[in-house]
Parts: structure tokens; C-alpha cells; sequence
């Protein structure tokens, strides 16, 4: 019996009243969020470990010949258990979270990590699906014949052909490797939460809007700063406030509050932890036969291969740098214009650039906000899209149950009256959730298992106050898009093997149909829908509108640079060698060297995420991956110009987009897929770079 944890589970007498040891009762399966408890996690989670190793075991010791059935599907079959409590767990971990939830988290990464190995590493499964691989696969099907390559794949690359010796150094490194991840995520929640900077005075506010300075009262008395104000930090460098606040000394108390959260050699600080996971994926690396981690991650992306990532951030960088020191020229001479004596700095930027948008273009942030409504952007922009493209229907159930007051479940009705999906949305922040925005699921959909998606988006946007509507700022309208346009890819898969299904594809293709879905926020058909006054419910006017289309590419420059200098540091750090990696004791001097090496070091446009709180390649699953953001943005253009040639957002359109790409998982190579639907031999950057005022 294959074992990856010793000991007996604590609480073994109460498994029968465990929720999350059997398939949830409830319509879909979706989690029985009013029966889990935080003490049900742990025994589930080793309960399921060791369902699956035995169901593992059943595999390696079957006296029959290895076939496709008895060994892929069946390890297909394996580990429902342990996905459905994964599932919960780690949903609830980032939106939810709490002290022993964190605890819970640190003790079992490891265990997960071990348990991972002890399938991938096992010599006798891996000679069982080596054997499957290099048999005659004529008569199983495509998808069948790509979940063979993807497993056979999975095992090389996890090490199955490493010696004993080496596979046990491996294990020791994947297990270190999942404890420090999951303690830098909790780390940085806390410093996020601890570096909200307080003031004192109302006047030191000037700039925000009436609702803006009742949220942070409302926050700071919520704190236990009743009679003053507080300013929550969000998970970027830049912070929406620091367009806005007239007071330069708050900016500054902001941008430094945000750039040092995890630098203060406090209980948060994570350098360390950067160092290290540098240091032992490197070793990881070496250990695998690659130069670097690099090199190892993308070898079953778009990519491939760190080089093709560096001529690509390189074809980008190049139009890019001439923008951004135009603009910042600009922008300089006309804050000496408007008094301002030195040269800006990054607290200096946004502020500035905001004040001379709305010089060029007449548009005012806190106007344009009026129009967005947060549960109108969803419902009548959103989901109003969605109808229009590929004519499905939602409709709020209030009969599930949920983990937190905010959230909401709808059902999803595809065009033939069917239930495609369940829909449940988390939208506003709260001290227990991490920053950002996400996708996932709570059910996996798949025809083997008899599954539906149980899909959520989770959102960080600020509630309204005083009787007022949460209202948000256009790229946040987009952001609530982008997580849909994940969501859809979920809702529309269609696989028959769990690990084909949905978002389970490369890091540089998954972000492609999130991008695509943001076109539509600015359909003027679909714009007139959502945005309409918070209390008149007038549509807003045809001027406003135009300001906000002639504004688009405004500031792109210094969007682009901090995307370019987190990409380039996500590369800097995974492309070391082991010797390199061990060489580094100071994590600022790193950052600044790896961009001044490649053009990129510009203190105007730090980085979007600095090193020490850079969760998305520390704590988030896109080590060397944080390119895909702007590799899937060319991909998204692509795709967006062939429909925008071809009628715009019709269904028929809608419904091709869901037959070429959205409704085929890991189904087919990601390459031949783009070309089917566009036309073109490879992605075209020029539509990008016209998109963002670049060409």
C-alpha cells in the first residue's frame, strides 16, 4: 500500500458525519457550505489522501496488461474525494480565510505535495502508462489519445525517470517548495491587511469623493480607529487613490505603505521566503535536467521555452520604451505647469496623469463611477453579453448555501433550456480575502465523473455605504468581464475526462478568453444596458461616453512598463541557476539589477507587483507564467479583429467562439486551435500594440 502520510487521523469516529466525505447532496453537488466545519478539512483531506493511494494501488497491482481503461481511466476515476475537499478548501482559504483555516493550510500543503509525488514518482504506475503510451492508440479516441500524452508528459516532467536517490531529493524539495507557498500567501494577506494607512483628518483627503471618505471612516471605525479614516491597500503597487489625493504627502504615505508592505523585517516580511523558493526551484531545475525553472515550467506552454518569452517581452519593450519616455515628458512639463517643482515620482504619475486626462478628454473618474453600478455591470452588462453571444439565462436561486454574507449563486440556462452550469459570485472585500480577482471552480465538469461546472468569480470591489450602491471605476468593469470570461470557459466545457476540462490548459492560453470577454464591456449596445445612473437610471450621455473611448489608450505606456517589469522579474528570478540563485542575499539589489539589464528600471513605473509581494509566481501557481497576461493579450486581439471583420457580437460569432475554443478544454494543441479560428499561421503583435496606442 502506497502511503504519503504516517499516523492515524485524528477524529476517525466522526467520518460518517463528515460533509465533505461524500458527494454533496445538494442540486449539482454544490458544496454544503452550511454543514462543513473547519474541523471537518483536516480528517477529510487525509481520508481522501488515502482513498486515492489505494485506488492508486488497485492500478499498479492489477494482474492485467496496461490499458487505456484500466490505468488512465481509472486514475481519471481516482481521488474524488480529495478533489471535492480541494475544492472547498482552497476556495474558502482564498476568499474566506481565517487563522485556523491558515493553520490548516500550512499542515497540509506538504502532505499535498507528498501525496502528489508518491503518484508521479511511483516507478511501477508510470511503467504502466509508458506502456499504454507506446502502444497502438488508433482505436481510442482524440480525447483519449490526448489525456495519454498528458499524463505520460505530466510523469517526465514531475521526475518519473529520475534514480531513487534522486526522486527522494526531489520529494523533499516539492514538499518545502508547498509549505513556503502557502506561507507566503498567508503572510501576505496579513501585510496587505496591516499596511492600510490611517489619517487623521478629513482635509488630508481632498480628492476623494463624499462616498470614497464615508467608506474609509466606515473602515477606520470597523478597525478601531473610530474618528478617523483608513485606506485600504490592494494587492498592486499603484492604488487608485493615489490619482486622486491632492494631499502629496498622503500619496506618498501610500505608495511607500504599498511598496514596503512585505519588506519591514516584521512577522510579514517575505523575503526570505523569495529567496529561498528561488534558490530551490533552481535546484528543482537541475535536478530535472533543466538550466532553470524557467526552462522546466514552460515546456508545455505556447512558449515553450524562457528565449521565446524574452524575444517576445523584447518585441513589446522595444515600441514601448520611445511611449513611455514621451509620456513622461509630457507629463512633466505639465506638472511644472501646474506648479509642481522636481521631477514626479511614482506617487506623482497617476495623480498627474489623471489631472491632464481630464484637461484632454474633459473626463472625471468620479463622474464616469456614477454609472457604474456593481450589480448592474453584472447583471445587465455581464450576463446581458452573455445572452446576446451565446444565449444563455441566469436567474438568482437563494435556496443554496453560501460562506459569506455577499454571495450570490445563480443558475445558468443554456440556449436550449438546459442547465448548463451553477454560478456563484463573491464580489466585495473583506479583511479575510486575498487581493485580486479570480476564477474557479467548486465542481469540475466532466462526462466521465457525471458532472456539471459549479463555477464562482471572486472580486475585491468596496461596498457601497450610507444607502448608496457599490460603485466602480471602468477597469474595474472590465476586471468583473475578465473573471466571467474565465467563467464562461468552465461553464462550456465539454470533456469527458476531468483533466482535459475547462480552464485546464496552458498558463498562456487560459487568459485568452478572459481578455476577449472585456471587448465586450464597450459594445455600445451592451454599454447602454449596464451603464445608467446609480439614481436617475439615466443612460449615460453620449459624450461621456466618447470621453471614456477617446481616453482608452491614454496612459498605456505606463500600464504597459509596470506589466513588462513584473514580467521580466518573474523571468529574472526563474531563470537563475543553482549558483545564481544561491549568490542572491538582497532581494531589492536583485530587482533592480534584473531591470536595469533588460531596459525596464524606471522608479516613475515600479513594477506592478514588486518581488516580496508578488503573489501570482510565489504563492499562485504562475512561476515563470505572469508573461501570459500580455501573450494571451495578442492572442485576445487576434480573435477580437476576426470577429469584429466578420459582424461583431453576433450569435453566430458567439456560437463558433464556443464550438473552436471555449467549449474544448485541453483537447486539442492550443497553437492549431488559433489558427483554425483566426486564420493565422501565429499570433499577430501589431493589434496589440494599435490597441494600446503603441503602433
Amino acid at each position: 500500500m502506497l502511503t504519503a502520510c504516517n499516523g492515524s487521523r485524528k477524529g476517525d469516529a466522526n467520518l460518517s458525519d463528515n460533509p465533505l466525505l461524500q458527494s454533496s447532496a445538494l442540486f449539482m453537488e454544490a458544496p454544503e457550505f452550511d454543514k462543513i466545519k473547519t474541523e471537518h478539512f483536516l480528517p477529510a483531506f487525509e481520508a481522501g489522501m488515502e482513498q486515492q493511494l489505494a485506488e492508486i494501488d488497485s492500478i499498479v497491482n492489477n494482474s492485467e496488461a496496461p490499458t487505456f481503461e484500466n490505468t488512465l481511466v481509472a486514475m481519471e476515476r481516482s481521488g474524488q474525494t480529495l478533489k471535492r475537499v480541494s475544492n472547498v478548501f482552497f476556495g474558502l482559504t482564498g476568499a474566506n480565510t481565517n487563522d485556523e483555516l491558515q493553520k490548516i493550510e500550512e499542515k497540509v500543503s506538504p502532505l499535498l505535495a507528498a501525496h502528489s509525488d508518491a503518484i508521479y514518482l511511483n516507478d511501477k504506475l508510470f511503467q504502466r502508462v509508458k506502456a499504454v503510451y507506446e502502444s497502438d492508440q488508433s482505436a481510442i479516441e482524440p480525447e483519449g489519445q490526448k489525456l495519454i500524452q498528458e499524463y505520460y508528459d505530466a510523469f517526465v516532467r514531475a521526475g518519473a525517470n529520475l534514480s531513487a536517490e534522486d526522486k527522494a531529493k526531489l520529494m523533499e524539495l516539492n514538499k518545502e517548495e508547498a509549505s513556503l507557498t502557502t506561507e507566503f500567501g498567508n503572510k501576505l494577506i496579513a501585510a496587505t491587511n496591516a499596511a492600510a494607512v490611517i489619517v487623521g483628518s478629513k482635509d488630508s483627503l481632498d480628492g476623494l469623493s463624499e462616498t470614497e471618505i464615508a467608506k474609509a471612516a466606515s473602515d477606520a471605525k470597523a478597525a478601531g480607529h473610530e474618528g478617523k479614516y483608513l485606506l485600504n491597500i490592494t494587492n498592486t503597487t499603484q492604488q487608485d487613490y493615489l490619482s486622486v489625493l491632492n494631499d502629496r504627502t498622503i500619496r506618498q504615505r501610500v505608495l511607500e505603505a504599498s511598496i514596503h508592505r512585505t519588506d519591514k523585517g516584521d512577522a510579514n516580511d517575505t523575503q526570505s521566503i523569495v529567496l529561498r523558493l528561488a534558490r530551490l526551484r533552481a535546484q528543482k531545475a537541475r535536478l530535472l535536467g533543466f538550466p532553470n525553472y524557467a526552462a522546466w515550467k514552460l515546456q508545455n506552454q505556447m512558449a515553450n521555452n524562457p528565449e521565446t518569452v524574452l524575444a517576445f517581452v523584447k518585441s513589446i519593450a522595444t515600441p514601448y520604451a520611445p511611449q513611455a519616455q514621451k509620456d513622461a515628458a509630457e507629463l512633466q512639463a505639465y506638472a511644472r505647469s501646474k506648479g509642481f517643482e522636481g521631477d514626479l515620482t511614482a506617487a506623482d504619475w497617476n495623480y498627474y496623469a489623471d489631472k491632464l486626462r481630464k484637461e484632454k478628454f474633459g473626463l472625471d473618474e468620479n463622474e464616469v463611477k456614477q454609472y457604474f453600478v456593481t450589480d448592474s455591470v453584472l447583471k445587465n452588462g455581464v450576463f446581458y453579453a452573455a445572452n446576446k453571444l451565446y444565449g444563455l439565462t441566469f436567474k438568482e436561486r437563494t435556496d443554496l448555501p453560501v460562506y459569506a454574507e455577499d454571495v450570490r449563486v445563480f443558475d445558468v440556462i443554456d440556449q436550449d433550456g438546459k442547465q448548463l452550469a451553477l454560478f456563484y459570485t463573491d464580489l466585495y472585500r473583506r479583511p479575510t480575502k486575498s487581493g485580486g480577482a479570480w476564477m474557479s471552480n467548486w465542481v469540475d465538469q466532466s462526462y466521465l465523473l457525471n458532472q456539471k461546472p459549479v463555477i464562482y468569480n471572486v472580486c475585491n470591489y468596496a461596498k457601497g455605504v450610507d444607502g448608496q450602491p457599490s460603485l466602480i471605476n471602468y477597469d474595474e468593469v472590465t476586471t468583473l468581464f475578465h473573471e466571467f470570461g474565465h467563467a464562461l470557459h468552465g461553464m462550456f466545457a465539454a470533456q469527458q475526462y476531468p483533466l482535459l476540462s475547462g480552464t485546464n490548459v496552458a498558463r498562456d492560453f487560459v487568459e485568452m478568453p478572459s481578455q476577449l470577454n472585456e471587448h465586450w464591456a464597450m459594445d455600445p449596445e451592451v454599454f447602454a444596458n449596464y451603464a445608467k445612473h446609480w439614481k436617475t437610471q439615466e443612460p449615460m450621455p453620449a459624450e461621456l461616453v466618447k470621453k471614456i473611448q477617446d481616453a482608452s489608450d491614454f496612459n498605456q505606456a505606463y500600464s504597459m512598463g509596470e506589466n513588462l517589469a513584473a514580467v521580466s522579474l518573474d523571468q529574472a528570478w526563474h531563470t537563475l541557476t543553482v549558483e545564481e540563485a544561491e549568490a542572491i542575499t538582497d532581494v531589492a539589489k536583485f530587482e533592480e539589477e534584473a531591470l536595469r539589464k533588460v531596459g525596464l528600471y524606471n522608479p516613475q513605473i515600479p513594477p506592478r507587483y514588486r518581488s516580496s509581494y508578488f503573489r501570482h509566481i510565489w504563492s499562485n501557481g504562475y512561476a515563470s507564467g505572469y508573461y501570459a497576461y500580455l501573450w494571451t493579450e495578442v492572442l485576445d486581439h487576434n480573435v477580437y479583429q476576426w470577429m469584429v471583420q466578420n459582424g461583431g457580437m453576433t450569435p453566430q460569432n458567439g456560437q463558433r467562439l464556443r464550438d473552436m475554443i471555449l467549449s474544448r478544454g485541453n483537447t486539442q494543441d492550443f497553437n492549431v486551435i488559433f489558427t483554425a479560428f483566426t486564420g493565422l499561421q501565429k499570433p499577430d503583435i501589431r493589434d496589440l500594440l494599435r490597441a494600446r496606442g503603441l503602433m
